[in-house]
């Protein structure tokens, strides 16, 4: 069976994106996006809620900018690779290819999603990965905790759920991010 993992890039206060929404503060380096290919490689189904797939969405087509180090072509054709699956009750359409879109999140149909699938799935978006996370769906979780706070903004894991998490793995990246993986246990 797949294991679901959520991972995301957090200010060291927690938060995936700013008080504005913005996201520019953790935009990976060469070494630490060679590493997230690697993590990443594996899984072949992501699910995202409406604004990271629109963030991701950049995926799409950074294969036509010129000039690309050889870790974003890498990343691109993994994302590009992916089926994904976006869970929203407004987006009207999807743009990019191996993309479907989901009304409702349903933890029933992702355990499915799961057990019928042999590659790992990741989920992207902190109230996507919030749900499932209630739902007791995450098998891992992989925080990279940038070297910023931000003062706030949309929290990285969700408020009002307990967990103990079990320390798998963690690095440490030149530009003083830190990777956290770790195994979610439901209090």
């Amino acid at each position: 069976m797949a294991k679901l993992v959520y991972s995301a890039i957090a200010s060291a206060d927690g938060y995936i994106e700013d008080p504005d929404g913005s996201l520019d503060w953790g935009i990976p380096d060469e070494d630490l996006l060679s590493f997230i290919n690697e993590l990443e490689r594996p899984a072949r189904t992501y699910l995202y809620g409406r604004r990271m797939y629109e963030a991701m969405l950049y995926w799409e087509t950074a294969h036509t900018l010129p000039g690309q180090p050889p870790c974003v072509q890498e990343f691109t054709g993994i994302w590009q690779a992916a089926d994904k699956v976006v869970f929203s009750k407004t987006l009207e359409s999807v743009s990019s290819a191996r993309t479907r879109i989901e009304r409702d999140f349903d933890p029933g149909a992702i355990r499915r999603l799961k057990s019928g699938s042999r590659r790992d799935m990741t989920v992207g978006g902190a109230d996507l990965a919030g749900q499932a996370i209630r739902a007791g769906l995450v098998d891992e979780l992989h925080l990279f905790l940038v070297p910023a706070t931000v003062g706030g903004g949309k929290p990285a894991l969700p408020e009002g759920v307990r967990l103990d998490l079990q320390l798998l793995d963690s690095r440490r990246f030149a530009d003083g991010t830190v990777y956290l993986r770790y195994f979610p246990i439901l209090a």
